[in-house]
């Protein structure tokens, strides 16, 4: 393992991570990124000098969250590392996308659980009940700051009680929430990786053309099962019915994003309509909702033809 390789990867992951830190409103966006360091370095020099990499990168994070007091920085970079490792791995046995996807999030979430689990044996708290708990310190924060800011008692009561419906809704919501959320970072590296793996000559998994993508067939029976189940008295039943349904919404979610770019590809659309869709998508719900309704219905409607000339 070379210095310069080192420098590499563990250089950029921390400017990912400090990025994410320091920078306002965008900063999050940059730890998004941070997992591609180690997933490319790791298909370059192999899993083993990958593993090394991890262990001085989480070194070199510690102590930089050690300076800028900022400690969750050591639980970004492992999480984010050892994705990076998942996911080279997924390279190497040349996996489909949709089971890549799926078992490197199953591998996150596990992980997360247990780092979350070792670190409440010394609050006596699940893992849930840390999520939870760290919700109600952000509300605490976040009306902190506003009353910081000048506004007025009767303006910060009301902002306290909006936050607090807030938080009562994501407290419902937040398992399937987690699990999009993890899944959309492993998708995410999988496509920022191929242009980069492209350019520096690396094997990158024959995954075909992306905008063909289709989720299960069966799939439909789950998102008719949960729905039907949101109108029992159970409150259980009711809760996992609800996060059942947020993932596999989802799932279709990213089966409409495939259609809009088979036809976005198919009638060669300049980038920058392409980046004006995109930015629609981002900031207006009820365009995810489309696309979302747009990957239910592909099942029967079949909006690319792919189906029927698999049939023909």
């Amino acid at each position: 393992m070379r210095l310069q390789d080192v420098l590499g990867c563990v250089g950029t992951a921390l400017t990912l991570l400090l990025a994410s830190a320091l920078i306002p409103l965008i900063g999050p966006f940059f730890s998004l990124l941070t997992p591609l360091p180690f997933l490319y370095y790791s298909t370059k020099l192999g899993v083993n000098e990958g593993v090394k990499l991890v262990c001085v990168s989480i070194l070199a994070t510690a102590l930089l969250a050690a300076i800028l007091r900022y400690p969750q920085l050591i639980f970004l970079c492992l999480e984010f590392s050892l994705m990076g490792l998942i996911i080279s791995e997924m390279y190497r046995r040349k996996w489909n996308i949709g089971y890549s996807v799926l078992v490197a999030t199953c591998s996150m979430l596990l992980i997360g659980l247990i780092v979350m689990a070792v670190a409440g044996l010394r609050k006596n708290m699940g893992p849930l009940e840390m999520i939870y708990a760290y919700m109600q310190e952000s509300l605490r924060q976040t009306v902190a700051v506003y009353e910081g800011m000048g506004a007025g008692p009767e303006k910060a009561k009301a902002f306290r009680e909006y936050l607090a419906v807030v938080i009562d809704i994501l407290s419902k919501i937040y398992p399937s929430l987690l699990i999009v959320g993890t899944g959309f970072v492993v998708w995410f590296n999988i496509i920022v990786s191929r242009p980069l793996f492209q350019m520096r000559k690396l094997a990158y998994p024959p995954y075909g053309a992306l905008d063909r993508w289709r989720s299960p067939e069966h799939l439909v029976w789950g998102v008719i099962a949960a729905g039907f189940a949101l109108f029992l008295s159970l409150p259980q039943v009711r809760w996992l019915a609800i996060n059942a349904l947020i993932v596999m919404m989802a799932v279709y979610v990213f089966h409409g994003l495939s259609i809009l770019m088979f036809y976005l590809n198919k009638y060669r659309v300049p980038p920058w309509i392409r980046f004006g869709v995109f930015f629609l998508i981002v900031f207006q719900q009820i365009f995810i909702i489309g696309l979302a309704l747009a990957g239910l219905f592909d099942q029967w409607i079949d909006f690319r033809r792919i189906h029927s000339r698999k049939v023909e």
